[in-house]
């Protein structure tokens, strides 16, 4: 089950009834909450994910046509927009080398050029081929051994790996194999903190990723698709020089009173 090919309707759909309305397509979505006394902040993450959703629609994140075309992509969208690691991932399936083997094959000074337009290429190479080693040692290429792992296993040994850090590790493990595990990124940052909900915490990666994962039940399809709306929300509406007229949030955005 690869949560990122296009077509999974059918699978979103166990996880959210959709219905008609006058302004669109309205998400009435089985958003379960983790057993707790005070369900204010679960039902607070439920109204944002829900409005986002009204609004934007689905994502269809992370395009992808493999698990390994994923993987590279967290790697090379670091420090870059996508549509500039989209033509690094593009020059690579030109040259029949999106895939673990012929990377391995290829020399580093190679593939720093097709992956130039992703910027840092020959940082981004080096961490490729790492990748590609750790790859080659845990399941020898064959993606389907990684079922077998847990998640907290991969995980640790992701972030062994040069040049993975949490918000790449994390993207593979939802994005590419499925695993829930939220996503943190400064965009979700940026809209939780301006929204004014507090992580109770020192504001950390972990202490944001707590906020989602401690309150929702694990749900692969509901991380997926509420990370690629917070994204989305950031770059149209919560940039940041926030547009808040055009923001679909903005009555239970904190920060945004006085700016309306």
């Amino acid at each position: 089950m690869f949560l990122f090919i296009y077509g999974k309707v059918e699978e979103y759909h166990t996880k959210a009834k959709l219905i008609s309305s006058p302004v669109g397509m309205v998400i009435t979505c089985r958003f379960k909450h983790k057993p707790m006394n005070n369900t204010v902040l679960p039902n607070k993450l439920e109204n944002i994910f829900k409005r986002l959703f009204s609004c934007y629609g689905r994502q269809h994140w992370w395009p992808g046509e493999t698990p390994f075309e994923v993987m590279a992509g967290a790697i090379l969208t670091q420090n870059t927009a996508w549509e500039n690691a989209s033509r690094a991932v593009g020059n690579l399936k030109n040259c029949s080398a999106l895939n673990p083997r012929a990377l391995q094959q290829m020399s580093s000074d190679n593939l720093a050029l097709l992956i130039r337009p992703s910027g840092y290429f020959n940082t981004k190479a080096l961490k490729l081929k790492s990748l590609v080693d750790w790859l080659g040692q845990t399941c020898g290429f064959n993606l389907s051994l990684l079922e077998a792992l847990s998640t907290d296993h991969i995980r640790h040994s992701l972030l062994s790996v040069h040049g993975i850090g949490p918000e790449t590790a994390d993207s593979i493990l939802l994005y590419a194999l499925g695993r829930p595990v939220f996503v943190i990124d400064a965009y979700t940052r940026r809209i939780i903190s301006r929204i004014g909900i507090t992580t109770g915490g020192d504001d950390s990666y972990d202490d944001y990723q707590r906020l989602f994962m401690a309150n929702l039940e694990p749900d692969a399809v509901l991380y997926n698709e509420y990370h690629a709306l917070l994204v989305k929300h950031a770059k149209i509406s919560c940039k940041k020089q926030p547009d808040c007229k055009s923001c679909c949030i903005t009555d239970i955005c904190y920060s945004c009173s006085g700016r309306i």
